[in-house]
């Protein structure tokens, strides 16, 4: 299990350097941003009465799961549904990451299993040709 999460952070274009400045104030070390287009219809708009603005900027952050909700809390705050920056954000859990922290998750969990006992006999592929051979001058 990883010790990270993703936090997606959706806000009006213009905005993703605000995002980032907050996210970096509370211990992130970085992010990704993505340029997007909102799909919100003019009734929207009307029903929710704030302007919409098609054009969108997606913030993806990896960050470690125990600073998670003070940089959700300081976004919320600095580009929150309340400001021109309209931002949401949601998080979704990391299973498994590369890249971070020196090695792999997915590497350690190799590294460990090749440390355990095993129990299976495995037939290398030169032992197998032996083994007919011998078979053969029988």
């Amino acid at each position: 299990m990883s010790n990270y999460e993703l936090i997606f952070v959706v806000v009006n274009q213009g905005y993703s350097e605000d995002v980032m400045d907050v996210a970096r104030a509370e211990g992130a070390r970085g992010g990704t941003i993505l340029n997007a287009r909102g799909t919100a219809k003019i009734e929207a708009e009307r029903k929710f009465n704030i302007p919409i603005h098609p054009e969108k900027e997606i913030i993806m952050i990896l960050a470690l799961k125990s600073i998670k909700d003070k940089i959700l809390h300081a976004i919320y705050k600095s580009v929150g549904l309340d400001t021109p920056g309209q931002g949401i954000a949601f998080t979704v859990p990391v299973d498994e990451t590369a890249g971070i922290d020196g090695k792999t998750n997915l590497l350690k969990k190799l590294e460990e299993a090749e440390e355990k006992p095993k129990d299976d006999v495995v037939i290398t592929q030169e032992e197998d040709k032996k083994e007919d051979n011998n078979d053969e001058g029988k």
